[in-house]
């Protein structure tokens, strides 16, 4: 048997219910209020919290319209490249160019207007504009053309050995493959042969390593872009080492010219190539213009 309190025992039962009625009263208009204020916190939340959204909508900048609809457009614009890219050479005298560090930040400035247009390798365009709205690559390109290696006029034995080992990695299939590689996002690598015989001596190629995806620095600090993998293909063919020397972008041509170096790349139409031989060519650049929608 349960034992009643003692001040429950010593109260009369209509004493008792008189006052188990009176906290009831009293506790009822305690709830309602108590429910009524969680009902208004959640609603003052959202109202604080759809304000806010408004709010911050109602700030961010709008993009200014877009001015650069053709390549005759460009003379006397803001254009932004990546730093060191043949790109930023290429517009270096159509108007006031901005340099940037990476493609994520050369596009949040033509979304904001810092810029009036990008212009960058077709490649690398593609890259950053994927995930990006708000801007878009116009059809035509600032200029085409041809990847050759520069050779010295008087090495015309060098010059032949490289259009050869050239048709042959055409024809294994080693140039289309890296064509894939660094222009296509395929899965490829370059195997090096084992039948080929190693010779003494070494080529040294010039290159300037900011010029992704041909030539750049990876995250291990080592050499990277398709044209390092051809090059070292191709020095496997020939069986010699393959030395890099980095040279500044206009200085390309004439360390060939001038014996610094055995083969260039990286070099740009009106660098001087008419004081070299060029190899055949086995790949083709174009630099793409980015805008705004």
């Amino acid at each position: 048997m349960v034992k009643k309190p003692a001040i429950l025992t010593a109260m009369r039962k209509p004493a008792l219910f008189a006052v188990l009625r009176a906290v009831s009263r009293l506790r009822k208009p305690m709830l309602q209020s108590e429910q009524t204020f969680r009902v208004n916190t959640v609603f003052l939340t959202a109202a604080l919290s759809l304000l806010l959204i408004l709010t911050l909508n109602g700030c961010k900048a709008k993009a200014p319209p877009n001015t650069v609809d053709s390549l005759e457009d460009l003379p006397g614009k803001t254009i932004g490249a990546l730093s060191g890219s043949p790109s930023a050479r290429l517009v270096d005298d159509m108007g006031t160019v901005r340099l940037f560090a990476d493609g994520e930040e050369m596009i949040s400035s033509l979304l904001a207007g810092n810029v009036d247009c990008l212009v960058a390798e077709s490649t690398f365009a593609e890259e950053i504009t994927l995930d990006a709205s708000g801007v878009r690559i116009l059809d035509e390109t600032l200029l085409e053309y041809d990847i050759s290696y520069a050779v010295a006029r008087e090495n015309k034995t060098l010059l032949a050995a490289v259009n050869n080992a050239l048709t042959e990695l055409d024809r294994n299939g080693t140039l289309e493959g890296l064509r894939d590689k660094y222009y296509m996002g395929e899965r490829y690598e370059y195997v090096p042969p084992e039948n080929i015989a190693k010779h003494p001596g070494s080529l040294i190629l010039a290159i300037a390593p900011d010029t992704p995806p041909n030539s750049f620095i990876g995250a291990d600090g080592e050499y990277e872009g398709i044209d390092i993998d051809i090059s070292r293909a191709l020095c496997d063919y020939l069986g010699v080492e393959l030395i890099i020397e980095e040279f500044q972008a206009g200085e390309l041509i004439t360390a060939v010219r001038y014996g610094k170096a055995d083969l260039a790349l990286d070099w740009l139409p009106g660098d001087g190539e008419e004081l070299v031989n060029l190899s055949n060519s086995y790949a083709q650049i174009s630099q793409s213009i980015i805008v705004r929608r």
